[in-house]
């Protein structure tokens, strides 16, 4: 019998640096479990290239990625079949905060906010340790995920574990201003 592989998406506003440092992350953390993705409600259309910076320095993936709408995922617009989720996660407050579309299957969801180290104002090298905090807040989040036995917990104990996971160290508490 197959390992049942998990499809995770990861939310922000604009996917254009902690949704795109988590789909990385996860990529290579989750082992083939996992396959992630990134969206944003409102894409900027390019991603923040310490984003890419930063992981490269931490040995993740980090070319071929872009910013795009969560609508590409939801089905809505151009055609395109939803993807059915296991699992979405916000990494920033203002998209836990906003409506979001209907999502086939009815995946799991956890907000899991971080400071958006884009927003951070000051030298190169200090955005740089703000991308870099965020990427180990992330990448702490997604430890912690990778490694719940997800096949083995009842509904509500999934839910409580990663509300938990949320909850660790650098977790926003909340809304952003836009």
């Amino acid at each position: 019998m197959t390992d049942k592989i998990y499809n995770v998406l990861f939310l922000c506003t604009g996917n254009s640096a902690r949704s795109i440092m988590a789909e990385s992350i996860l990529a290579k953390e989750g082992q083939g479990r996992f396959r992630s993705y990134s969206a944003g409600s409102q894409p900027k259309g390019e991603v923040h290239p310490l984003s890419l910076k930063t992981l490269a320095a931490l040995g993740y993936a980090h070319e071929g990625f872009r910013s795009k709408s969560w609508d590409e995922f939801a089905g809505g617009g151009q055609g395109e079949s939803p993807v059915e989720f296991d699992f979405i996660f916000t990494v920033c407050d203002n998209a836990a905060g906003e409506a979001c579309p209907v999502w086939v299957g009815h995946p799991v969801t956890a907000h899991w906010g971080v400071e958006d180290p884009a927003a951070f104002e000051g030298t190169e090298a200090e955005k740089l340790q703000a991308f870099a905090k965020a990427a180990r807040y992330l990448r702490n989040r997604i430890a912690a995920f990778v490694n719940l036995p997800l096949a083995s917990l009842d509904k509500l104990t999934l839910n409580s574990k990663l509300h938990e996971i949320g909850s660790m160290e650098g977790a926003t508490t909340g809304f952003e201003k836009a």
